[in-house]
């Protein structure tokens, strides 16, 4: 008869193995959350967020051409308490246009991201749809220079990847962008 080999692993190597694999585990995990809290501990940013200054900004359109993202983080805001919800709004139409229609040639907003809603003669409802948006200025140009401003730009803090050396801070003609607390991270007009 013959024999039968046993194919046990040694359980005393397998032990000293596990043991090693938790040790280098656990030196792992305690170094990597030490380099996280050290970095933040050590980023005076950290809790600071980009932030326009809506009374600064000249609307220059670079938020649209230099940020980072193909789609820029800085959004058209409309502060709805400011608005006079007029029929001819600046931020709207275009100036001089023949027609108070809605052909693309008569907008001022590239993209079409302004719609409005009628809500009696003559006040129109407007909303900025912020999928849309892509941060040029330009009906904010038009709403301050012939409105009451109440369309403005902001860095959208959801869409910010909160670079630490902001590409239209670096262009800004107006110096208009800053780093400012969490608490303060949004400048709005009709709070």
């Amino acid at each position: 008869m013959g024999e039968k080999k046993e194919n046990k692993s040694n359980p005393i190597a397998r032990r000293r193995f596990l043991r090693i694999c938790g040790s280098v585990v656990a030196v792992g995990s305690i170094l990597a959350v030490t380099g996280v809290l050290a970095r933040k501990g050590l980023s005076t940013d950290a809790t600071h967020f980009w932030q326009i200054d809506p009374e600064k900004c000249t609307h220059c359109g670079r938020c649209e051409t230099d940020c980072v993202l193909p789609l820029s983080a800085v959004k058209c805001i409309h502060a709805s308490r400011v608005c006079g919800y007029c029929d001819l709004c600046g931020g709207f139409y275009r100036s001089n246009v023949k027609d108070l229609n809605t052909a693309a040639e008569n907008m001022m907003c590239p993209t079409g991201a302004i719609t409005r809603k009628f809500v009696e003669d003559p006040y129109f409802e407007y909303t900025i749809n912020e999928d849309l948006c892509n941060g040029c200025g330009k009906c904010v140009k038009g709403c301050n220079s012939f409105g009451n401003g109440s369309l403005y730009l902001q860095v959208k803090q959801d869409l910010c990847t909160n670079c630490n050396e902001c590409q239209i801070a670096k262009v800004c003609p107006a110096d208009a962008i800053s780093r400012v607390p969490y608490t303060m991270a949004y400048n709005l007009k009709d709070e």
